[in-house]
């Protein structure tokens, strides 16, 4: 979701004071940036509750709106600096395609978790609401898992796809296109995101999830981070030239 071609050398490795500053700006960046994005998901549900008490449909279009265009601007704000994952399961197959070191997943992911559940709280003071208030919300069944598996999974696929075929520059809108979409799409209101799972579990409004809930829904995710890692290899491998060459494709692994 950045300049993937940065992340095949990234900085922070060499131990430099200016590289350890950059590594320790891009842990800030996936923290703010994850804080906002919670607090534009949890925020818009509780304005949707309010502004639309008595029509769900209308509820979830409004917060698919706002977190549609919001993710947008915040992956064109943060991508240049973190890559704007703001999602661990994103971090984790960028390491995993060979585009990230594990040294910086293992730092980025502490940041999303704790950037989530701080938008969280942010989203329910903004709105006069305890800054913890767990969620009552149910959402644990079947459908859900397989749709929390279905929405991840293509999440991951319209990421690395557009990466691997030298397209990353449209990332901002697909994603936020997409998970728009999936909003609709996926009965589980498509989360696609361990640590906006758990920043969700602390407010009782409409994008809350019930803790106990909440380790199906990311296991669920886990799969489907898998699925599309597999998906991504087989129908993009980097070492292919034969995918957009016009606009620099990635040649090699």
């Amino acid at each position: 979701m950045s300049e993937w071609a940065e992340t095949l050398s990234p900085p922070g490795v060499g131990g430099s004071p200016a590289a350890s500053a950059s590594a320790a700006r891009r842990v800030v960046g996936e923290f703010l940036g994850s804080t906002l994005l919670t607090a534009i998901v949890v925020g818009s549900g509780i304005a949707a509750q309010r502004l639309s008490p008595n029509d769900t449909g209308l509820q979830l279009l409004e917060n698919a709106f706002a977190t549609a265009l919001g993710l947008a601007v915040l992956i064109l704000v943060f991508s240049p600096l973190s890559g704007a994952h703001f999602n661990p399961v994103v971090s984790l197959v960028d390491a995993l395609l060979g585009h990230r070191g594990w040294g910086e997943v293992v730092r980025y992911i502490p940041s999303q978790v704790v950037g989530c559940i701080v938008g969280a709280m942010l989203a329910n003071l903004m709105f006069g609401e305890p800054a913890v208030t767990w969620s009552t919300t149910e959402r644990l069944s079947a459908p859900h898992l397989l749709a929390e598996a279905v929405a991840t999974a293509g999440l991951v696929l319209v990421i690395f796809a557009l990466a691997h075929t030298g397209r990353s520059a449209l990332a901002a809108p697909a994603v936020g296109a997409y998970i728009g979409a999936a909003y609709f799409f996926t009965s589980s209101a498509s989360f696609a995101n361990p640590a906006i799972t758990i920043g969700r579990m602390v407010t009782d409004s409409f994008a809350g999830i019930a803790p106990g809930s909440a380790g199906g829904y990311i296991a669920a995710q886990l799969v489907g981070a898998a699925i599309g890692w597999g998906c991504v290899r087989l129908l993009f491998p980097r070492d292919q030239t034969e995918f957009h060459p016009e606009v620099g494709a990635p040649t090699r692994a």
